[in-house]
């Protein structure tokens, strides 16, 4: 059995991720506050939205720089993946912090256009220092181009969609697996304090806790309050009408 195929056994939350969702990685540090006050242990894994969108026409679904990021995302996802087989489960937890902090809290990267460039978060020269910063060897930056590694991404993708039904994104919580409740988000936009993220926590699981609950919604959102997108702590981002997670509305 590789390290990999290992359990977190008693892992109080699954936490299914992809590195380029903003909005994954605000919950990511609302869920981060919770630990902190709860001590729960967290199971970082992996949900691709480029492997969800594998059939859609990008051009006409998405705007354009959406295809750049949702590879670059999966390409991280490998490495990810190869980084967790070789080193650990554990391991994951740290190189997604610093992954997401390169990416959305701090001065923001310039992307693809959407002419099938590569976005620089998917290459050797942004992943490289972030594999130093967590101790990580270099060498896991080849798994940035093997596909073969998609097959296993695409069942943990399939793994997380199975909890909560196929029209949703990222990212996915399972609360207390096996047997306890799964659900897609919360999507936030902006941080709440210690003492506010866990109030909020104990609603939500208070929600989705009832057996009968099934969604509650709403497609207007800020803009993430996050450097990478151009929007500081002190600033409220700009309310978009979100479609089929996308920000393009005119379908």
């Amino acid at each position: 059995m590789t390290r990999d195929e290992q359990q977190a056994p008693g892992a109080d939350l699954h936490f299914y991720l992809d590195p380029v969702c903003p909005f994954a990685w605000m919950t990511s540090k609302w869920v981060r506050l919770v630990q902190s006050r709860r001590d729960y242990s967290v199971d970082w894994r992996f949900i691709s939205l480029r492997l969800i969108n594998a059939e859609v026409d990008y051009d006409s679904h998405f705007p354009p720089e959406y295809e750049a990021g949702h590879t670059a995302g999966l390409r991280l996802l490998r490495v990810l993946h190869r980084a967790r087989a070789e080193h650990g489960r554990d391991v994951v937890g740290p190189l997604y912090e610093a992954l997401g902090a390169a990416v959305f809290d701090a001065a923001p990267i310039s992307g693809s256009d959407g002419g099938g460039g590569l976005d620089p978060r998917g290459t050797a020269a942004f992943l490289t220092p972030l594999l130093a910063q967590v101790g990580l060897p270099e060498e896991l930056v080849d798994a940035l181009d093997d596909d073969s590694l998609d097959d296993a991404l695409h069942a943990e993708t399939d793994e997380a969609l199975d909890l909560t039904g196929r029209d949703v994104g990222t990212p996915i919580i399972h609360f207390r697996p096996p047997t306890g409740v799964a659900f897609f988000g919360p999507v936030i936009s902006r941080l709440p304090d210690e003492d506010q993220a866990v109030a909020l926590w104990d609603h939500v699981i208070g929600l989705t806790s009832f057996p009968g609950f099934a969604e509650l919604k709403r497609s207007l959102r800020e803009l993430p309050q996050l450097r990478g997108l151009g929007v500081e702590e002190d600033q409220v981002g700009v309310t978009e009408d979100w479609h089929g997670g996308s920000r393009r509305t005119d379908r």
